[in-house]
């Protein structure tokens, strides 16, 4: 399906090691320098979920197949990168392109690490890029609104008139697409225009080792205090513990999380947040043969849902018999989900939820 997860951030704010440790690859060039990352890298990583083993168990089966979701770890942005500065248009033709923005921060202090600023000051780097991104949105709307004013005899372009004005006056006031509280009507009067700060964002705190067992510090709650302010949301992660667990086998990596109160490695959390940024949601199909988990939208229905495995299931959808997960575990399975009425018939307008477990119906 092709959702995705741009990974950005000023230089040296420890971006491609985290990237590197998601991927558990060295794709990435992690270095103490700026633009090491010259282009940018993709990876895919698979969706941590522990239902699938649940369900696993129940089915006897060995194959279980996880959801993937795609990583674009994109070229260190600089101030200016809105006028082509350092490798501006590059960045911002990369971020573009993708779904969804982790926008990696830096928490930490390392005089060992340089910060292309000299000082740590998290809030200050988000706005240094939030004002590049808005920049450039700003010169893509006013485009649009030279257009549709000459169109003076298109109903259409004259409707988007009043949106076009509405979003460029939240950038007057330096306020993101994604927090101008947009109508539905008004969000597709601008949609063409694939505005980067109507994205969904999610700040990634880089926090510093003795932080993890805190919760964090001042720079990472500046920064989740930040996020609400332009209608992002805001994770922690160390990313020289997470570049260490990658390393270790799985013995000596749950000794190590242990010993610094860990239940598990910050990545599963940064992938499971960036899945529920993107707005997808997973249903599974169980039996003998494998346990697999699918990945939709959220809103989609049963027979768009079905497509994701073939698309004669989507062409031939006939009803689809669902379970939820729980009552799946609870009733260990189809067969048992059937005698207690737990599992249900559903026909084309069934709106899947996460969770369900699923076989699908439809004409050859």
């Amino acid at each position: 399906m092709g959702f995705n997860c741009g990974i950005v951030g000023l230089p040296n704010v420890g971006k491609s090691t985290i990237f590197n440790a998601l991927t558990m690859t060295q794709a990435a060039q992690a270095a103490n320098y700026p633009f090491c990352t010259i282009d940018p890298n993709t990876g895919m990583v698979t969706v941590p979920d522990a239902r699938l083993w649940v369900l696993k168990d129940i089915a006897k089966t060995d194959k279980v197949i996880p959801t993937q979701m795609e990583l674009v770890d994109i070229a260190g942005l600089v101030k200016g990168a809105s006028q082509g500065e350092g490798k501006g248009n590059a960045f911002l033709s990369a971020i573009k392109n993708v779904d969804a923005v982790l926008h990696v921060v830096r928490c930490f202090i390392d005089p060992d690490v340089h910060h292309v600023d000299g000082s740590v000051d998290p809030v200050r780097d988000i706005e240094i890029i939030d004002l590049e991104l808005l920049l450039k949105d700003e010169e893509t709307a006013k485009a649009k609104l030279d257009r549709v004013k000459k169109r003076m005899h298109d109903k259409e372009a004259q409707a988007a008139i009043p949106a076009v004005e509405k979003v460029l006056a939240g950038f007057k006031n330096l306020v993101p697409v994604r927090a101008q509280g947009l109508t539905v009507e008004e969000a597709v009067h601008i949609a063409d225009c694939q505005l980067i700060t109507a994205k969904p964002m999610l700040f990634v705190c880089n926090i510093g080792e003795d932080d993890i067992a805190k919760g964090g510090n001042a720079h990472s709650a500046a920064v989740f205090a930040h996020a609400q302010k332009v209608g992002a949301r805001a994770i922690l992660i160390s990313g020289k513990i997470e570049s260490e667990l990658v390393q270790l086998d799985a013995a000596e990596r749950a000794s190590f999380m242990e010993g610094l109160g860990m239940t598990e490695p910050g990545v599963d959390r940064l992938v499971r947040a960036g899945y529920d940024l993107l707005g997808l949601a997973t249903y599974f199909t169980a039996g003998v043969k494998e346990v697999r988990a699918w990945q939709i939208q959220k809103g989609w229905k049963a027979p768009r849902a079905a497509g994701v495995i073939h698309t004669d299931f989507e062409k031939g959808f006939i009803r689809a018999e669902v379970a939820t997960y729980e009552d799946y575990v609870a009733h260990q399975g189809e067969k048992g989900c059937r005698e207690v009425g737990k599992l249900r018939a559903e026909g084309k307008d069934y709106v899947v939820k996460d969770g369900d477990v699923m076989h699908f119906l439809f004409a050859k």
